[in-house]
């Protein structure tokens, strides 16, 4: 087992402050309020961020700026709704990544040489408002943390891309390590196996096919080189093995299509419809792309997807949540960071 080790104050030379280490966790991010003019300005900076939309020509930015920012975030505010932590007024992404945070310090950060903190692809708190918080607390190495079990141009790339552009401009640097994707770590491969045979013991039904769900992508995006959907196949073999499943009780497919170009196939919502419509009668959705619960598994899987499976015939539908802060979860997260910065501390 990993130890963290504090340091050893007798060795400084007197007057010289020890160094740190910051730890900054990051996920995607979330509107600030779940009202139009909320959603409207995350969705101008997610969906100006050309790893996400490649192509940011004149009719893209047309369209974005004519269409999409006119009419998409009154709709999607209205979903954010739904699932929205009331209590602290704020997305369930953002309640669940600052817990992550919280519970990683609580084991590794006692140490006054490790200070863990936690940040927001797009929205807050920012990327660079975090770097220079932990900076501004002496530390002079960052390990920067994406919370992507795949990766992807879209998510750990342009995480990547903002600290890049924060360390630009900053005169004294910290030294950086970013962690790898998780994909077919065996810790997350357990602790997904074991939250999905938790849930199950929790229903009233056996389902007859359990579905994977993985965020979606351009189809041309992966042609170009992306290793995403390889490793989401990873990922959903090595749970297949692990459970005992094979290919037709344990599937693979993609969710959250935006646009009219060709997606990862096959579709969730197409397959639960079609499940439905074959007569199957009981489902389960795991979502293994993603390490916190939000609004595409919250509202899209477990209310939306839901639906149309019962709308076409189905009868008992189930949505397990995501590793989260489960203990599983962060037992993963744990050890990720431990291995990472084995030198360091």
């Amino acid at each position: 087992m990993s130890m963290v080790y504090p340091i050893d104050r007798s060795k400084l030379a007197p007057g010289v402050a020890p160094e740190r280490v910051g730890v900054l966790l990051v996920n995607l991010g979330t509107p600030d309020t779940a009202d139009a003019p909320g959603v409207r300005v995350y969705l101008k900076e997610f969906l100006s961020d050309p790893r996400v939309i490649e192509n940011q020509g004149l009719l893209w930015k047309l369209a974005l700026n004519g269409i999409i920012l006119r009419t998409r975030p009154r709709r999607k505010a209205r979903d954010y709704l739904k699932i929205w932590n009331t209590e602290k007024n704020e997305s369930p992404l953002k309640t669940i990544t600052r817990a992550q945070a919280e519970k990683l310090a609580a084991d590794i950060a006692s140490q006054d040489h490790v200070v863990v903190d936690w940040a927001m692809r797009y929205g807050n708190p920012s990327i660079a408002a975090r770097i220079n918080a932990l900076t501004a607390q002496g530390c002079d190495r960052l390990l920067v943390v994406p919370l992507y079990p795949q990766y992807s141009a879209a998510t750990s790339a342009t995480v990547c891309d903002e600290v890049f552009r924060v360390l630009a401009n900053m005169r004294a640097q910290p030294t950086l390590r970013v962690t790898p994707p998780y994909y077919d770590d065996p810790s997350y491969i357990e602790a997904l196996a074991v939250s999905i045979v938790t849930h199950l013991k929790t229903l009233s039904f056996q389902p007859e096919v359990i579905v994977a769900s993985f965020h979606g992508m351009p189809q041309k995006y992966v042609d170009k080189g992306d290793p995403y959907q390889r490793q989401c196949t990873a990922t959903t073999e090595a749970l297949r093995k692990r459970l005992g499943l094979d290919s037709s009780k344990l599937l693979l497919t993609f969710q959250s299509r935006f646009g009219f170009d060709e997606w990862l196939q096959p579709y969730t919502d197409k397959t639960v419809e079609k499940l439905a419509k074959d007569g199957v009668r009981r489902v389960t959705v795991v979502t293994p792309g993603f390490s916190a619960d939000c609004l595409e598994t919250l509202e899209e899987i477990a209310q939306e997807n839901a639906e149309i499976f019962q709308h076409n015939g189905g009868e008992q539908f189930s949505f397990i949540p995501c590793l989260n802060d489960s203990e599983g979860g962060m037992d993963m997260i744990r050890q990720l960071v431990l291995r990472e910065l084995q030198g360091w501390i």
